[in-house]
Protein backbone atom coordinates (compact mmCIF):
# COMPACT_ATOMS: atom_id res chain seq x y z
CA UNK A 1 0.00 0.00 0.00
CA UNK A 2 0.97 3.41 -1.25
CA UNK A 3 0.34 6.61 0.42
CA UNK A 4 0.11 9.34 -1.90
CA UNK A 5 -0.03 13.08 -0.50
CA UNK A 6 -0.35 16.34 -3.14
CA UNK A 7 0.80 19.44 -2.34
CA UNK A 8 1.59 22.66 -4.18
CA UNK A 9 -2.42 24.00 -5.28
CA UNK A 10 -3.90 27.15 -4.45
CA UNK A 11 -5.40 30.54 -6.12
CA UNK A 12 -3.17 32.11 -9.54
CA UNK A 13 -3.77 34.41 -12.02
CA UNK A 14 -4.61 33.63 -15.97
CA UNK A 15 -0.57 33.60 -16.95
CA UNK A 16 0.74 32.20 -13.85
CA UNK A 17 2.48 29.40 -12.52
CA UNK A 18 2.24 26.76 -9.92
CA UNK A 19 4.29 23.52 -8.73
CA UNK A 20 2.23 20.46 -7.69
CA UNK A 21 4.34 17.90 -5.93
CA UNK A 22 3.25 14.49 -5.01
CA UNK A 23 5.48 11.91 -2.17
CA UNK A 24 5.42 8.82 -2.87
CA UNK A 25 7.92 5.73 -2.92
CA UNK A 26 8.65 2.37 -4.51
CA UNK A 27 8.51 1.59 -8.22
CA UNK A 28 5.57 3.08 -9.25
CA UNK A 29 4.21 4.15 -13.18
CA UNK A 30 2.42 7.67 -12.09
CA UNK A 31 0.51 10.15 -13.25
CA UNK A 32 -1.82 13.66 -12.79
CA UNK A 33 -5.51 13.81 -13.37
CA UNK A 34 -8.07 16.70 -12.56
CA UNK A 35 -11.83 16.97 -11.98
CA UNK A 36 -13.78 20.13 -12.68
CA UNK A 37 -16.56 20.89 -10.86
CA UNK A 38 -19.78 18.79 -13.13
CA UNK A 39 -16.86 16.72 -15.17
CA UNK A 40 -15.45 13.59 -15.40
CA UNK A 41 -11.51 13.01 -14.09
CA UNK A 42 -9.42 13.34 -17.09
CA UNK A 43 -5.79 12.79 -17.37
CA UNK A 44 -3.28 15.31 -17.55
CA UNK A 45 0.07 13.89 -17.31
CA UNK A 46 2.24 10.74 -16.97
CA UNK A 47 5.48 9.77 -16.46
CA UNK A 48 7.31 6.25 -16.20
CA UNK A 49 9.46 4.91 -13.01
CA UNK A 50 12.59 5.36 -14.38
CA UNK A 51 11.31 8.88 -16.12
CA UNK A 52 11.95 7.97 -19.20
CA UNK A 53 8.98 8.09 -20.64
CA UNK A 54 6.42 11.31 -20.54
CA UNK A 55 2.92 11.76 -21.95
CA UNK A 56 0.96 15.03 -21.70
CA UNK A 57 -2.92 15.63 -22.57
CA UNK A 58 -2.93 17.99 -25.72
CA UNK A 59 -4.39 20.59 -23.35
CA UNK A 60 -1.55 20.95 -21.64
CA UNK A 61 1.36 20.19 -23.53
CA UNK A 62 4.22 22.98 -24.43
CA UNK A 63 2.44 24.48 -20.84
CA UNK A 64 3.08 21.72 -18.28
CA UNK A 65 6.10 19.32 -17.37
CA UNK A 66 5.44 16.54 -15.39
CA UNK A 67 9.04 15.40 -13.62
CA UNK A 68 10.31 13.14 -10.61
CA UNK A 69 13.14 12.91 -8.36
CA UNK A 70 13.31 9.33 -6.99
CA UNK A 71 15.98 9.65 -4.65
CA UNK A 72 13.52 11.91 -2.93
CA UNK A 73 10.46 10.07 -3.79
CA UNK A 74 8.39 13.06 -5.30
CA UNK A 75 6.62 13.64 -8.19
CA UNK A 76 6.13 17.09 -9.90
CA UNK A 77 4.13 19.09 -12.09
CA UNK A 78 4.81 22.49 -12.74
CA UNK A 79 2.04 24.49 -14.55
CA UNK A 80 2.90 27.44 -16.62
CA UNK A 81 0.89 29.70 -18.58
CA UNK A 82 -1.98 28.77 -16.27
CA UNK A 83 -5.52 29.53 -17.61
CA UNK A 84 -8.79 29.52 -16.11
CA UNK A 85 -9.63 26.17 -18.01
CA UNK A 86 -6.97 24.40 -15.72
CA UNK A 87 -9.30 25.08 -12.94
CA UNK A 88 -9.84 21.74 -11.19
CA UNK A 89 -9.12 19.59 -8.01
CA UNK A 90 -5.38 17.68 -9.22
CA UNK A 91 -5.11 14.41 -8.57
CA UNK A 92 -1.94 11.96 -7.94
CA UNK A 93 -2.27 8.59 -8.88
CA UNK A 94 0.14 5.24 -9.01
CA UNK A 95 0.64 1.93 -10.03
CA UNK A 96 3.51 -0.78 -9.42
CA UNK A 97 5.22 -0.99 -12.38
CA UNK A 98 8.29 -2.85 -13.80
CA UNK A 99 7.94 -2.16 -17.35
CA UNK A 100 8.95 1.24 -17.55
CA UNK A 101 5.67 2.20 -19.22
CA UNK A 102 3.70 4.53 -18.19
CA UNK A 103 -0.77 5.18 -17.96
CA UNK A 104 -2.88 7.54 -19.04
CA UNK A 105 -6.19 6.19 -18.01
CA UNK A 106 -7.83 6.34 -14.47
CA UNK A 107 -8.51 2.69 -14.69
CA UNK A 108 -4.53 1.55 -15.05
CA UNK A 109 -3.86 3.35 -11.35
CA UNK A 110 -4.51 1.51 -8.13
CA UNK A 111 -3.28 4.51 -5.60
CA UNK A 112 -4.87 7.92 -5.49
CA UNK A 113 -4.04 11.13 -3.45
CA UNK A 114 -6.70 13.11 -1.69
CA UNK A 115 -6.31 16.13 -4.40
CA UNK A 116 -5.20 19.40 -4.17
CA UNK A 117 -7.12 22.56 -5.62
CA UNK A 118 -6.12 25.29 -8.37
CA UNK A 119 -8.00 27.68 -9.17
CA UNK A 120 -6.81 30.33 -11.84
CA UNK A 121 -8.91 33.78 -12.24
CA UNK A 122 -9.28 35.44 -14.95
Amino acid sequence: QVQLVESGGGLVQAGGSLRLSCAASGRYAMGWFRQAPGKEREFVSAISWTGDSTYYADSVKGRFTISRDNAKYTLYLQMNSLQPEDTAVYYCAARRDYSGRAYLAVYDYNYWGQGTQVTVSS
